[in-house]
């Protein structure tokens, strides 16, 4: 837990805000002002041009490219990988008076400020460029994304020359030249380029993967002069302004984007008509009324997810950028797209999507949009066919979700974790079962989820065996979430998860077969699914072996895990972090060290299933052996710590939660940011001091507070309604936004919400001194 927080920006609990610039920090703050809508997302660069160190970074949602991967053949070990790839620079600005171009790191600068607005998801950017000659210009840069019409987004220049008139010459358009930073070279073929008056649009294909974007920038300034700038990847128009002294002059945009993923015939067809489509519509649009309308998408936002923090400037900031950051990167506007690990804010990870997107996510879209979360769960549907052929590969049957992928298909080269981690295919049965008991949506789980159920079983009952002597079934040559334990046989989690999908799969059978009967025979006829099938499934679920010591109440990690070396994590200089770079990889693996919780993450997502004093005693044997060498590790011990009622423990896990990409606590948000443990940022306010738990069936609260706080709300979507959870120093008040009666637990009682207020003492353990 050694980690220290950079504090850089401004604290204000509804912006982010630089003062100067210092360009020890530019890649962080291109992370940090980073602009989404979930189909495409733009890094917060300079787009007047910056020769400091930077990432230009465009990112599209599902357009991508692939490389060849050198090494083994062994069979099921990848041979070629996939990763977003970086796209049009479509804020590309050049400034020029005179004979003096800007050129940002060489310029002299004054009064430097950049502001991201989290109510309304407008960035700006201003400062005084101070020319040669000694004239004085302020610069105001504004941008946004749309998330009224995800294909579009703004730009706008003001420029207001403070001391004389002069003409300038601003150079804007739509650059297809930047590489991609993590190989290095460009990945575009550009071949139609097209200009007219106060407009210009070009389109490219990826190189190997032959997707397509389309993109059309159209202009709006009183400019005096205009004429075009054509070159092989780059579309541009040169346009010159007359300034007059103390004058603004506004030179706008928007742009709309368009892509294309596959390769048939139909779907070139359609690219087509959005194209024509958006050369009618986009010229026909008005900036501010376009910004308006995605700030008014704000405004309803946040009037439903809001989390209000009383007493801690810090984490009010935080979590309201956490909340910003999670509706950006994510909120249903397009079926079947992820959540790569980094979102669409740099390119570390690849822009793959990881196990924690259904465990960690998808949590916070259920009670935020569920629609979004429906999405979310339907690219798993879409996907199924390469999660079969991944289980192929493996030698399994049904179907084996990868653990890392942007397209279905497994993009991860490490054969330890590709091959060995089934977490994956748990997680999302997972994330079905708590979808249907948290929305009771059964014809979605009956239509989308029970196929993806049944493969994932058929894969459960091929990849696992039986014991020597057949009393129990359990898997062999694994690898649990607790990275630093590899080819262990019977890790728990994964038998535990194994045998709750099984008995889940087979409860949605039944209760299909209740229900609608032609229905039941029908997906049975058409998934080939045998009574001897589902047999074998309910024997093997019966059987699973859970390694479990009940003199203790301790599940052992893995068969052997108690008996490893003990290692004390605290005796481990801090100079050998982080270890995987610093320790041999094999060093890694000779200990009970534990990279990030494993059994403990088995009792946070089915914590309905353990008594208190199982999970007290799990809880005090594992945490002192997890190093948190992930990100996602303190959001975990800190759940459960409040559960436990240990209050300064759970507080001192969601120390740097909120904060983790604002502060840099990593010291690598530079490269993207933590999208996941954004996710458990809120995840650890709602469920570790809210105390909620959603996988029962009825949800139930226990809520507690932070000593330092004097109090906190939070609001969830449930049931065609909004609760509202209010707690102070001493009381906790529950009501429903709309007025249904909805009940819940409250501190282990049934409650029945409605309009009227629900107020409830807090008891005195449940206080935090």
């Amino acid at each position: 837990m050694a980690k220290i927080a950079d504090k850089y920006y401004v604290t204000d609990p509804w912006k982010v805000i630089e003062e100067g610039f210092n360009p020890a920090y530019s890649q962080v703050s291109e992370s940090i002002f980073s602009l989404g809508n979930e189909f495409m997302g733009i890094r917060g660069y300079f787009e007047e041009g910056y020769l400091g160190e930077s990432l230009i970074g465009s990112y599209f949602n599902g357009i991508y490219e692939s490389a060849k991967i050198e090494g083994s053949s062994y069979k099921g070990i990848i041979d070629k990988t996939e990763f977003m790839v970086n796209s049009v620079d479509w804020l590309y600005l050049r400034i020029q008076i005179g004979n003096e171009k800007l050129s940002f790191e060489q310029a002299q600068i004054e009064d430097f400020n950049r502001t991201l607005n989290l109510r309304t998801g407008v960035l700006t950017r201003s400062y005084i460029w101070i020319l040669e000659n000694g004239y004085r210009l302020k610069l105001e840069f504004e941008r946004f994304l749309s998330m009224k019409d995800a294909h579009l987004g703004g730009q706008k220049l003001t420029l207001t020359p403070l001391n004389f008139s002069d003409q300038v010459t601003i150079i804007a358009g739509l650059d297809f030249t930047q590489p991609h930073h993590m190989v290095g070279k460009n990945l575009w073929n550009c071949e139609e380029k097209k200009t007219g008056e106060k407009w210009c649009s070009i389109t490219a294909d990826t190189v190997n993967t032959l997707q397509s974007v389309h993109s059309l920038s159209c202009f709006h300034g009183e400019a005096v002069s205009e004429q075009d700038i054509i070159e092989k990847k780059r579309v541009l128009k040169e346009f010159i302004f007359s300034l007059k002294e103390g004058k603004a002059t506004t030179l706008s945009r928007l742009v709309m984007n368009v892509v294309r993923k596959e390769q048939t015939n139909a779907e070139l067809e359609r690219f087509n008509v959005k194209c024509q489509n958006a050369e009618l519509l986009l010229p026909t649009l008005q900036y501010e009324t376009v910004k308006e309308e995605s700030a008014s998408w704000w405004d309803k936002m946040w009037l439903d997810s809001d989390i209000e923090i009383n007493g801690d400037d810090l984490n009010q900031q935080g979590i309201r950028f956490c909340i910003f950051q999670m509706h950006q990167t994510y909120h249903g506007a397009d079926r079947g797209t992820i959540i790569g690990a980094k979102g669409l804010t740099g390119e570390a990870y690849s822009g793959n999507t990881f196990w924690d997107t259904e465990t960690y996510c998808l949590p916070f879209y259920i009670f935020n949009n569920v629609e979004a979360a429906k999405h979310l769960l339907e690219f798993r549907y879409l996907t199924l066919p390469e999660a079969r052929e991944r289980a192929k590969a493996l030698d399994c049957e049904g179907a084996f979700y990868p653990i890392a992928t942007i397209s279905g298909r497994e993009c991860c080269s490490l054969w330890q974790h590709a091959s060995l981690q089934m977490q994956a295919s748990t997680a999302v049965a997972f994330g079905i079962k708590h979808f249907e008991a948290v929305t009771g949506d059964v014809e979605f789980v009956f239509e989308t989820g029970l196929p993806i159920l049944v493969e994932i079983s058929r894969m459960l009952a091929s990849r696992g065996d039986w014991n020597a002597d057949h009393t129990h079934y359990g898997y062999y040559g694994v690898m649990g979430p607790d990275e630093f334990q590899m080819m262990v046989n019977n890790n728990c989690y994964t038998n535990f998860m194994g045998k709750v999908t099984l008995e889940y799969t087979l409860d949605v059978l039944q209760r299909l077969q209740q229900r609608d009967i032609a229905a039941y025979h029908s997906i049975r006829k058409e998934l080939k699914l045998t009574e001897s099938e589902s047999t074998n499934w309910k024997l093997i679920a019966e059987n699973m072996y859970i390694p479990y010591n009940e003199e203790t109440k301790i599940f052992e990690q893995h068969e052997g895990y108690f008996s490893l070396p003990h290692i004390d994590v605290d005796q481990i200089p801090i100079e050998d972090f982080p270890l995987y770079h610093h320790w041999s990889y094999d060093r890694i693996y000779r200990n009970d060290m534990i990279k990030q919780p494993d059994v403990l993450m088995m009792m946070l997502l089915y914590n309905g299933c353990f008594t208190k004093e199982q999970l007290k005693k799990n809880y005090e044997y594992y945490e002192p052996r997890c190093i948190h060498e992930s990100s996602l590790s303190p959001s975990v011990h800190s759940i459960l710590a409040a559960q436990l009622q240990k209050h300064e423990e759970a507080f001192k896990f969601f120390g740097f939660a909120t904060r983790m990409d604002l502060d840099n606590y990593n010291r690598n948000s530079s490269e993207g940011l933590h999208t996941t443990s954004i996710a458990a940022a809120w995840m650890n306010i709602v469920y570790g001091f809210g105390g909620m738990r959603s996988d029962s069936g009825v949800l139930s609260f226990s809520p507690s507070i932070p000593k330092d706080w004097s109090s906190y709300s939070f609001r969830i979507h449930y049931k065609n309604d909004v609760i509202q959870v209010e707690i102070g120093k001493a009381e906790a008040t529950f009501y429903t936004l709309h007025g249904s009666d909805i009940e819940v637990f409250i501190y282990d009682k049934p409650m029945l919400l409605g309009k009227d207020k629900v107020n409830v003492r807090i008891p005195k353990e449940w206080i935090s001194k």
